[in-house]
């Protein structure tokens, strides 16, 4: 009867544990979720106004003297037809450009091709942290009216890309590392500016949405592949490709599907109760008041794990000899209910040790302190919990707020720049839901098409009007 009794108090209580690890995940989710929307506003945010800034200050990003290769239509016609016809061609053209590379990098995924793959990324992030940057910094020196020696120019570029390389490719400080990201994305959105054909850029934004939506939705969508294949071999997307909020990227990282790493610990958090329910199934007893043939009958009544005789909470001698400890044994059968506690306690803290892993199968400490146990699984945690945004999203934010400003119109600039840090707080909040990966361009690129278009024919005008008559709302 004591037995069943204590059973039913240990599933009680492993229910109550579970019911309350559920309640902390929730509180966690809620916690965490609004964190990372505002850690990932601000590296948004702060890409767009380095676009828009740009675009408002130095006019070569919005002189059209060239068009790329991929655009080979340059909307010419006078009439609204043929512009529409070059662009949608144009935006197909971009589109299947972007599909057959992404395909042609799954399969080098696939086929494990890292070597072929790193030094894809390595060229492109050299071209763009020193012929980009140059380019950039040259424009802006030019505009500014600031004189600088090429001796200095070179030092200067130097420095700025070879530390870039490093940190984005290698090791280096996070906040670094998220500061070079957020500059190659506003380098290749002010180059995206330039080059493409105006009407062409409104609809490569609607295209590259629709896409990206199929491209991560899909069963066998070329972004959902990678990911998964990612999750399935333990490793890292690569970090020239992704934004991430909350850990360092660096070669040899490895980044695990986060359900199967939470499965993990709440594994982890039962293996532990267990361990200590099955040294403190004695400690009940012996609380009760159990003495003399009381305890011989909780003894012979004990669960699976404790077998009885001169064995504590389900450890015996044999056991205790086989790993170095030297058990404590009870002064006799009589013996009061102070020693059974002290015991059960002795094989419950060597139990949890031995579980927490303090204390190896010899008995000796491990080298790794608990502290820097503690440390790192907290680390663990935080990255779990990180959210990884794709350096391609920066991009098409930062090009739609940049042509939207290249009008000069600043109404509709900030509608752009509000539409789609909202379309982005709503994506993260499906991400918090359905708790798969999920497409960030839809969202914001809709809100921000509809919000730019609206406020350039409808609110723009009608507030000049306004202004005209000298009416004041």
């Amino acid at each position: 009867v004591e037995t069943r009794e204590a059973g039913d108090g240990e599933d009680r209580g492993f229910r109550r544990r579970e019911e309350e690890e559920e309640e902390e995940d929730t509180e966690m989710t809620l916690k965490y979720g609004a964190k990372h929307v505002i850690m990932l506003f601000a590296p948004v945010s702060l890409c767009m106004a380095v676009v828009v800034a740009t675009i408002s200050s130095i006019t070569f990003y919005t002189e059209k003297n060239g068009y790329l290769i991929y655009t080979p239509f340059h909307e010419e016609g006078a009439t609204t037809a043929s512009k529409v016809g070059d662009s949608l061609a144009n935006a197909a053209i971009m589109v299947g450009v972007i599909l057959v590379m992404t395909v042609f990098l799954v399969i080098l995924y696939k086929y494990r091709c890292y070597k072929f793959i790193h030094g894809w990324l390595i060229l492109s992030s050299l071209m763009l942290l020193f012929l980009f940057a140059y380019i950039y910094l040259g424009e802006v020196l030019q505009a500014y009216n600031i004189p600088c020696d090429y001796i200095t120019l070179t030092i200067v570029m130097w420095n700025f890309g070879a530390v870039g390389m490093v940190c984005i490719h290698w090791k280096g400080p996070l906040l670094l590392q998220q500061a070079y990201l957020i500059v190659i994305s506003a380098l290749m959105a002010l180059v995206f500016i330039k080059y493409l054909p105006d009407w062409t850029t409104w609809f490569i934004l609607g295209a590259i949405s629709l896409y990206d939506l199929v491209a991560v939705l899909c069963p066998k969508g070329p972004l959902k592949v990678l990911v998964e294949t990612a999750q399935e071999r333990n490793e890292p997307i690569f970090p020239a490709l992704i934004y991430s909020s909350t850990m360092m990227w660096f070669v040899g990282m490895a980044d695990s599907d986060p359900e199967a790493k939470k499965k993990k610990k709440k594994k982890k958090k039962k293996r532990r109760s267990d361990m200590q329910a099955a040294g403190g199934f004695r400690l009940l007893d012996s609380e009760a008041g159990s003495t003399g043939d009381d305890a011989e009958t909780s003894d012979s009544a004990a669960p699976v794990g404790a077998t009885g005789g001169d064995e504590e909470g389900g450890f015996s001698e044999d056991w205790y000899e086989s790993r170095g400890y030297e058990p404590t044994r009870r002064p006799n059968r009589g013996g009061n209910a102070s020693d059974a506690s002290m015991n059960s306690e002795d094989a419950r803290s060597a139990a949890q040790a031995l579980a927490n892993g303090r204390v190896s199968p010899g008995g000796n400490q491990q080298q790794q302190p608990q502290a820097q146990a503690q440390q790192q699984e907290e680390e663990e945690d935080e990255e779990e919990r990180g959210v990884k945004l794709g350096l391609g999203d920066f991009i098409f934010y930062s090009v739609l707020v940049g042509k939207a400003s290249s009008n000069g119109d600043w109404n509709t600039t900030l509608a752009c720049f509000v539409a789609i840090l909202i379309g982005l707080c709503l994506t993260l909040l499906l991400l918090a839901i359905f708790k798969k990966a999920l497409p960030a361009l839809p969202i914001s690129i809709t809100f921000g098409l509809i919000f730019n278009f609206a406020t350039s024919n409808l609110v723009t005008p009608f507030t000049d009007a306004l202004s005209s008559q000298q009416v004041y709302v």
